[in-house]
C-alpha cells in the first residue's frame, strides 16, 4: 500500500513560542518527524503544509519525497481546523489514502507507522480509517462532578474497569473517499482505534510537554519495552 503523508508545520506557535523550530536534542524539532517519514518504505509522497521558508527550504534540501504546500493566508491562524488544512491538501495530489501526523510527535517511531499502516489495510473490510489512540484506566469525571466510566458506590479496581480511549493526535490513516463521507472528517464512520504506549505518543503543546519529550528522546534506552527495535 502507498500512501501520502500530510503534515502541517506553521511558523508561529501560540502556546510554546516557536516550537516548531526550536531545537530538540540537537535539531530542529520539524526535522525528526520528516526524517521518520522519509524512511517509512509504504509513504510515497510527503506534503508539507507550511507558510514557512524555512521549511521549504529543508524539504527541498533534505527530504527527498517532500513536497511543500505553500498555505494561503485564508488557512493561516490558531483557529483553523486541521479537517480544513486536510481539506486542501488533498486536492494537491492524486492519492486516494493519507497518513496524517505531527511535527510535535517526536517520538512516533517507524515501526509504529509501518504497524498502522499495515493493520489499516489488513482491517478495511471492517473499519475505513484508523486513528491513535491512548488508553486510560482510570475513574473519569466530567466537569459537573458527574463519573463518566464508574459508579463511585462501587469501587472497583481500576485495572478491572472497562477502559476509554483518548485520541492521542498522533496518526490517522482514512482515504479520500471516507474523508469525505464523513463530512470531512480524517476520523471515518468506521474507524478503528490503534493503542499506543502513553510515552512514544507525547504530543508537544505546552513548554513542560517539550521538556519531558526532549529527556525521555534523550533517553530512550531506559524505556526498552517503548523503544526497543524501533
Amino acid at each position: 500500500m502507498n500512501l501520502t503523508a500530510l503534515i502541517p508545520v506553521k511558523k508561529n506557535s501560540e502556546r510554546v513560542p516557536d516550537k516548531n523550530f526550536r531545537l530538540f536534542n540537537g535539531k530542529p524539532l520539524f526535522h525528526w518527524m520528516m526524517e521518520t517519514l522519509q524512511q517509512c518504505e509504504f509513504i510515497s509522497e510527503i506534503l508539507v503544509n507550511s507558510d514557512s521558508t524555512e521549511v521549504a527550504d529543508f524539504i527541498l534540501q533534505q527530504i527527498s519525497k517532500g513536497k511543500v504546500i505553500d498555505r494561503p493566508i485564508e488557512l493561516c491562524g490558531d483557529l483553523v481546523t486541521m479537517n480544513s488544512l486536510i481539506a486542501y491538501d488533498i486536492n494537491q495530489t492524486t492519492c486516494d489514502c493519507f497518513l496524517q501526523t505531527h511535527a510535535t510527535n517526536p517520538m512516533l517511531s517507524l515501526k509504529t507507522i509501518n504497524s498502522a499502516i499495515q493493520l489499516y489495510e489488513a482491517s478495511l473490510s471492517e473499519y475505513d480509517s484508523l486513528l491513535s489512540v491512548t488508553k486510560i484506566s482510570n475513574r473519569l469525571y466530567a466537569a459537573d462532578g458527574k463519573a463518566i466510566n464508574h459508579t463511585n458506590t462501587k469501587m472497583q479496581r481500576t485495572q478491572d474497569m472497562q477502559p476509554v480511549y483518548e485520541e492521542n493526535s498522533n496518526l490517522f490513516i482514512f482515504s479520500r473517499k471516507s474523508f469525505v463521507d464523513a463530512g470531512n472528517s480524517r476520523v471515518g464512520l468506521r474507524p478503528q482505534l490503534f493503542e499506543m504506549d502513553k510515552i512514544e505518543c507525547m504530543d508537544i503543546d505546552y513548554e513542560n510537554d517539550f521538556r519531558l519529550a526532549e529527556l525521555i528522546h534523550r533517553n530512550k534506552n531506559l524505556f526498552p519495552e517503548v523503544f526497543e527495535a524501533t
